[in-house]
């Protein structure tokens, strides 16, 4: 790759690439941070400066990076079979290890995967195959689905519709897929004044069947939630809710789906997060951590109650995509849940590292800043609050997450903004040495936030 000075880069960036989630101008005039390569836990820019990743990329990068395995895996696949299809009635070998594998590490229920290239566009397979499932079945009337507000289930049209993000449906206008509505968050910090967690939980979940009893039962095709909201703050539901929502889905019929995009593979510290919560989803959505990230690969959990009927009388499912169980990314992936299986990552997770994790990150309830410390495994958050204890700072106290951040940038450490919600989410490899420098650098952070607002 041809050499350049970070300058060099940034002007390039800012004249021919259009960033997700970004606003152009603003990007443009500060310029891009250059990330040249990762080791570990960490990032290196093109400045040297070296990064803790409290956000695993975005979410994915669970095995950690600089895996020569799963490289290796990449490159045997792509000298054998680089490319092919899974039309024309035909498949290859990592394809239907993978499915096999898949079986083997989802919940009992599931014994059939439809692989995609993105969680976006699982979510957007979801739509498809359970009204697929529905006019089946004869009743297709059954086409609404139910999801939360501020959930994000992914950024192609359905996806995005699917998900609760006003900022995100505002732009897309009459595009927005009909069919769908959205309850409340169970977000127990903005929502559950003067009810126990537990109370909150089932308060939280029968918003759920309000919404069906609204549209009507026999209109409901489904609710999908992420069982933690992971974009949407890292909204951790009461132990209450989950169960209570499966209760409310077997009572009306309708098909349950778990979005595990985020807390799939590791993260809550089981293998799946509606195996954490206690609850059996029809569906699930995964992605980002069934490669780590190496590799695009996103795919479709079916259990035997909609494959039976797709498979058995469903005939031509007219849906798919070209790079569905892409062979390189089946091996990767492959590669990958045997890493996660060999070094027992996610037993780590919930024996060892995620329990000090946890100890560490509820350290900085004491901060002035921080109202609320949330987590669960290798996930958490801090909500902000300028107000904490009445105090009144002389300086901007809005967009505390975005200054927050801005002096996570600039001392090595990737934490992100939500609002005012600062969320981590780390590679599952993190050390304890590893998980005291992040936090440690968080309490900085935060330290330099409030003397940002003291000036």
């Amino acid at each position: 790759m041809t050499t350049h000075t970070t300058r060099e880069w940034q002007d390039l960036d800012s004249r021919h690439y259009l960033h997700p989630f970004t606003d152009f101008r603003q990007l443009a005039a500060r310029g891009s941070r250059v990330i040249t390569h990762a080791d570990g836990v960490y990032l290196y820019d093109s400045e040297g400066e070296r990064i803790l990743d409290g956000m695993a990329g975005l979410w994915c990068v669970n095995a950690g990076y600089g895996r020569t395995e799963l490289v290796e895996a990449a490159a045997a696949q792509m000298r054998e079979l680089p490319y092919y299809n899974s039309f024309f009635m035909s498949a290859h070998p990592p394809a239907i290890e993978l499915a096999r594998v898949l079986a083997e590490v989802t919940p009992p229920q599931f014994n059939k995967v439809f692989f995609t290239g993105s969680g976006s566009e699982a979510n957007d397979t979801n739509i498809r195959l359970v009204r697929h499932y529905w006019d089946v079945l004869g009743e297709p009337k059954r086409q609404i689905f139910i999801s939360r507000r501020n959930a994000y289930h992914g950024s192609t049209i359905a996806g995005a519709s699917l998900g609760g993000m006003s900022a995100m449906h505002k732009q897309m206008g009459d595009t927005v897929v009909p069919g769908i509505v959205h309850i409340e968050q169970p977000y127990s910090f903005k929502y559950g004044a003067g009810q126990s967690p537990d109370e909150f939980g089932v308060t939280a979940a029968r918003w759920l069947e309000e919404k069906i009893e609204a549209v009507g039962p026999e209109n409901v095709a489904a609710f999908i939630g992420e069982p933690i909201q992971g974009a949407g703050g890292v909204i951790i539901p009461p132990a209450t809710y989950w169960p209570e929502i499966e209760r409310i889905c077997r009572r009306y019929g309708i098909l349950l789906i778990s979005d595990e995009v985020i807390c799939g593979f590791g993260r809550t510290g089981q293998w799946f997060g509606c195996e954490h919560f206690g609850f059996q989803p029809d569906l699930m959505t995964i992605a980002k951590g069934l490669t780590s990230g190496y590799m695009p690969l996103g795919a479709v959990m079916v259990s035997d109650r909609i494959a039976d009927v797709v498979v058995e009388k469903g005939g031509e499912f007219h849906h798919g995509y070209t790079y569905s169980g892409h062979p390189v990314a089946c091996a990767v992936a492959l590669k990958n849940i045997e890493i996660l299986r060999r070094e027992q990552l996610i037993e780590r997770v919930r024996n060892e590292t995620g329990p000090y994790l946890q100890q560490r990150w509820r350290e900085l309830a004491d901060h002035p800043l921080v109202a609320e410390v949330r987590g669960v495994g290798f996930i958490g958050a801090l909500e902000l609050v300028a107000d904490k204890s009445g105090t009144a700072y002389p300086g901007d106290a809005e967009a505390l997450g975005m200054k927050c951040r801005e002096h996570c940038v600039k001392n090595g450490l990737v934490m992100r903004a939500v609002g005012n919600t600062m969320i981590i989410s780390p590679p599952l490899i993190m050390s304890r040495a590893n998980i005291d420098e992040l936090v440690d650098k968080a309490r900085l952070c935060l330290d330099l936030t409030v003397r940002e607002l003291q000036e």
